[in-house]
């Protein structure tokens, strides 16, 4: 835990990593707190709000039922369960017991297609995945494709199993009819854990490995952000899903780390008014709340019905200096920005207590975390000039690599530096500005979308013959994503085929990949040597 000052410098200085050689995620998150008190862990919201609550001791005992079930059936260390449910208690469940199995865990989006899935699975080898009844029918529709795949866990009281398919099991069931008795197998912190897909610029999603120290990696990044030490009646809720990093590892685990509670709603889409009912309903102190949730509240005019946070923090772009005067105005208080990407996350960040923010800017490398900027060789560059986010290594919080493929894990290190490929400058007195970004990753909404993945899909469509997909900019979700499409011989541009392209791309990866704009072209701007020139379709607009 940061040390308990108000002064950045002393913070700086006073901070050591203690990153013990064994440790488990899942053991730490749950089963540390589980002291028979009935200690509250989570707050579950349904689609039809009502509510349960779940003591650490039932988030320990259900995560070592779920343990025993996924060993009894043949998983060994080192495995991996992909997890395809929303914001729910078995969501949490499932990692912990994955955690706590020695397996590997792999976050997965609910609102993925049938390929997006098919890539993920097949890249990983998993051979388990829990999800729901929705879930279920794509997995069923793919599993021919996925040869390692040996169990799919639905969730729901009401699931029954085919008669023709021995692979699905009904989930409450296994679980119910499991111990709840379990001895953690024991891990070491560089031990893997967890597999997060992240999109690229080009060729498909890449799966960035996570050991089980990133959770610890996480903390000096929550605690500057959530102005810690915790205090009570603390209570954390984000609108953002578990399958995402800011999610899972902003709040969730964290949170539990230090015994705080967490709130889960299962929520269709986002909506601004109930977000802030739910906060005041149910007490939330402490969210996290990305910058196109804050812009969609300010555009509302939501006001505050009674919500009485104690801190909040966003993170994924600049806010800006209108958005954060805004938050003043609307919470009382200013929210805490911050900084990283999946493969290295939180080592920026803003705390209005211990520094003044300053507009337009990240905040300062977190405590615990050696941020500089440099340029692709690795060099250091002098405060003022612009140039890629280097994180020097080793960090508790970088990954380990991308999963099978040690080329692209080569790619993103310049000597003693992770490059992050985001373009930013620091200022004498440390603080970081976000300029851009070197590749090409689209920022919609609370994600970060690869091009290459949805020029993969767009291709496929019998119509196309080449794709060019950029971000364009959108005054709520900062880009949305506009594909660039040259016809195949025997196709002509109309809104029909638009929208038939959009639906091809909604079905297969998912809904909030899907380009919003379709722009038909003759040709596409080519560098000499056959490369798409994004600058220019983005300057086109």
């Amino acid at each position: 835990m940061l040390a308990q000052t108000k002064n950045y410098d002393e913070l700086v200085r006073n901070f050591h990593w203690r990153i013990p050689r064994l440790y488990n995620m899942g053991v730490d998150a749950s089963d540390r707190h589980a002291d028979g008190s009935g200690r509250l862990a989570l707050i579950y919201v349904d689609e039809d709000n009502r509510s349960q609550h779940y003591s650490f001791d039932d988030i320990r005992n259900l995560s070592n039922r779920l343990a025993n079930v996924l060993l009894a059936h043949g998983l060994i260390r080192g495995d991996r369960v992909g997890v395809l449910l929303p914001q729910m208690p078995e969501t949490a469940i499932s990692h912990l017991a994955a955690f706590k199995a020695a397996l590997i865990s792999i976050p997965l989006f609910t609102l993925f297609g049938q390929e997006a899935l098919e890539h993920r699975l097949a890249n990983s080898g998993a051979k388990a995945v829990v999800t729901d009844a929705a879930g279920a029918s794509k997995l069923l529709a793919i599993v021919g494709r996925l040869p390692h795949l040996l169990r799919i866990y639905v969730v729901g009281e009401d699931h029954e199993q085919p008669s023709d398919n021995n692979m699905v099991v009904g989930f409450n069931d296994a679980v119910r009819s499991a111990s709840d008795r379990f001895s953690p197998i024991a891990t070491s912190s560089e031990d893997p854990a967890l597999i997060i897909y992240t999109s690229g610029t080009t060729g498909n999603p890449k799966g960035a490995l996570h050991a089980h120290r990133v959770l610890l990696g996480h903390l000096p990044g929550v605690e500057l952000a959530h102005d810690f030490p915790p205090q009570p009646g603390d209570l954390y809720w984000t609108p953002a899903d578990w399958a995402w990093i800011g999610g899972l590892l902003d709040v969730l685990l964290p949170a539990w780390h230090h015994g705080i509670p967490v709130l889960a709603h299962r929520a269709r889409k986002f909506d601004p008014d109930a977000a802030m009912v739910l906060m005041a309903e149910h007490g939330v102190r402490n969210a996290f709340l990305p910058p196109t949730a804050l812009k969609m509240m300010r555009q509302a005019n939501v006001r505050n019905r009674g919500v009485t946070l104690r801190t909040l923090a966003s993170g994924g772009e600049s806010l800006g200096g209108e958005l954060l005067d805004w938050g003043r105005e609307t919470f009382g208080l200013t929210i805490n920005e911050f900084y990283g990407q999946t493969e290295c996350n939180l080592v920026v960040g803003n705390n209005a207590s211990v520094f003044p923010p300053r507009t337009g800017s990240m905040g300062k490398a977190v405590p615990g975390h050696d941020v500089r900027i440099v340029d692709e060789t690795g060099k250091e560059l002098p405060p003022g000039q612009a140039g890629q986010i280097g994180i020097r290594r080793p960090d508790p919080v970088m990954f380990l690599e991308y999963w099978q493929d040690p080329e692209a894990t080569l790619r993103k290190y310049a000597g003693d530096y992770l490059l992050t490929g985001d373009i930013a400058s620091q200022d004498e007195s440390g603080y970081f500005r976000f300029a851009g970004r070197s590749d090409d990753l689209i920022t919609s909404g609370a994600y970060r979308i690869g091009p290459g993945e949805i020029e993969n899909c767009l291709i496929k469509h019998p119509a196309v013959a080449v794709a060019a997909v950029v971000g364009v900019p959108d005054a709520i979700r900062t880009e949305r994503v506009k594909a660039w499409l040259v016809l195949r011989p025997g196709y002509s541009p109309s809104d029909d085929l638009a929208h038939d392209l959009q639906e091809f791309v909604r079905v297969r990866l998912g809904a909030h990949e899907y380009p919003r704009e379709v722009a038909f072209t003759d040709s596409l701007p080519m560098t000499t040597t056959g490369k798409i020139i994004r600058h220019e379709l983005r300057r086109r607009g």
